[in-house]
């Protein structure tokens, strides 16, 4: 995918299946899947891609997110995002910066791997707020603190929205985690939203009042997608997603009916 003179590569890294009733919730409709059956298994279940993006802009080479990692659970299952990114002729070697939209632990596998520093040269880069939420503060998890501590000798926590690299900013969101991040993609007047968990499903674009149980302020969080969905919505803008089908990107438009995603 090009981005102007940016280019944005999904990466795909695993999967998880969830139970979609035991995820997704729309306050006050027992069945708020009935209008949308094909985005989720016959079963209920609900297949989510689990993956990253890969900027290449100027000499940079901008890793956001890092996936499940070498993980299995029987839920969730990782591993692929390295091949993913040889097939483009990227190494671990070659990636400049990897920047967290937020620190779950299916955006944070490739981190480290056996308590080494996956991508070496790499500066990371996370909100201050979920470094200290997910790492320092008192309800951190061993796991978590465990994946990620070996990373403070190349860490830079922000606080405020920023220029990573030329064509790529930081855009706070908060909601789905305490310092939930956005990353803007723009060249030649073109724009891509790079979401993190600002959305899981592509129906979340189209109903503005669906939750998810893994956002910590439901409230901030469906405000904070809504806003987002109206800004480009009609637009060229393009949006993408590390749990949309397929890691495709696509556009909200609004013809012809209510706001809807529709994948390119």
């Amino acid at each position: 995918m090009k981005i102007g003179d940016i280019e944005v590569i999904p990466v795909a890294d695993g999967k998880g299946v969830e139970v979609a009733a035991e995820i997704l919730s729309r306050p006050g409709v027992d069945d708020p899947f009935a209008c949308h059956r094909e985005h989720f298994n016959a079963d209920g279940t609900w297949e989510l891609p689990v993956g990253a993006f890969c900027v290449r802009t100027g000499d940079r080479v901008v890793l956001v997110d890092a996936g499940l990692g070498d993980f299995d659970n029987g839920k969730y299952s990782g591993g692929g995002l390295l091949d993913s990114l040889r097939e483009h002729g990227i190494t671990p070697g070659d990636v400049t910066d990897v920047v967290f939209t937020h620190l779950h632990f299916d955006h944070i596998g490739w981190a480290t791997n056996n308590g080494g520093i996956v991508f070496p040269n790499a500066v990371h880069r996370v909100h201050r707020a979920d470094w200290e939420h997910f790492v320092t503060g008192p309800a951190a998890g061993r796991e978590t603190v465990d994946k990620l501590s070996p990373l403070e000798p190349r860490l830079e926590l922000f606080d405020a929205d920023f220029t990573i690299a030329p064509g790529i900013d930081a855009r706070h969101t908060p909601g789905h985690t305490p310092g939930s991040t956005v990353y803007v993609v723009s060249s030649q007047g073109r724009r891509a939203l790079l979401l993190g968990d600002v959305a899981h499903s592509v129906v979340q674009l189209s109903e503005p009042d669906w939750q998810v149980v893994w956002d910590i302020d439901p409230v901030a969080a469906s405000a904070v997608r809504n806003r987002l969905a109206d800004e480009v919505a009609d637009t060229e803008d393009l949006l993408g997603a590390a749990h949309f089908p397929q890691l495709r990107f696509g556009r909200v438009v609004t013809t012809d009916g209510p706001r809807r995603f529709v994948a390119v």
